[in-house]
C-alpha cells in the first residue's frame, strides 16, 4: 500500500518548494485522523472512511444548528413520499449518538424507541465529539486560519517553523 495523504494544514509546516512531500512524521489535523492513524501511524482503507464521517457529522450539525436540517438530503429525493418530520427525526437521533460525554448518549434500546415512535421526547443535541470548528477572518491566508478545538483528547501538539 502507497498512502497519499493531503491535508491543506500542512502547507505551513513543509518548504513551499515542491508540490508533494514524503515525511515519516505523523502529520494532518488532528480532529479528521483516524485514531489509529493519530495513535499508531497505521494507515489503512478505512482511514480516509473516518475522516468522511468526521466531515459529514460537521456538515450534519451546522445544518442542524442553524435549523437546516433538510438541506442535508438530497433535494431530488425530499418531496412528499419522504416525511420531512421523519428525516430530522433521524438526524436529530444521529446527533444524538455522537455525543461528547457518555452519558448524554442514548443506550441503544432507546435509539429503537426513538427512531421508531415518534411520540418519544428527543433532548436537544449539544455539540458532537469529533467536531472541528476553525475561524476565519477575511483574509484568505491559510496561516491565519486557528483551530478552535480538533478533538476531545487531550493532546500537546508541537508545530516547527522553519526560521
Amino acid at each position: 500500500m502507497n498512502p497519499k495523504i493531503s491535508d491543506f494544514g500542512m502547507a505551513r509546516i513543509f518548504g513551499l518548494k515542491g508540490s508533494e512531500e514524503n515525511t515519516n512524521r505523523i502529520v494532518g489535523t488532528y480532529g479528521y485522523m483516524s485514531p489509529e492513524y493519530a495513535m499508531n501511524g497505521v494507515v489503512s482503507i478505512k482511514t480516509d472512511v473516518f475522516s468522511y464521517g468526521v466531515l459529514l457529522l460537521e456538515i450534519a450539525w451546522q445544518l442542524w444548528n442553524e435549523g437546516r436540517g433538510l438541506e442535508l438530503i438530497d433535494p431530488t429525493i425530499l418531496d412528499e413520499s419522504c416525511p420531512h418530520s421523519e428525516v430530522l427525526r433521524y438526524i436529530h437521533v444521529g446527533l444524538l449518538c455522537v455525543q461528547d460525554q457518555a452519558s448524554d448518549r442514548p443506550a441503544m434500546l432507546d435509539v429503537v424507541t426513538m427512531l421508531s415512535n415518534e411520540t418519544h421526547q428527543l433532548f436537544p443535541p449539544k455539540q458532537p465529539a469529533f467536531f472541528i470548528n476553525t475561524v476565519q477572518e477575511e483574509s484568505s491566508d491559510v496561516s491565519k486560519i486557528k483551530p478552535r478545538k480538533c478533538s476531545i483528547y487531550n493532546v500537546t501538539i508541537s508545530e516547527m517553523e522553519a526560521r
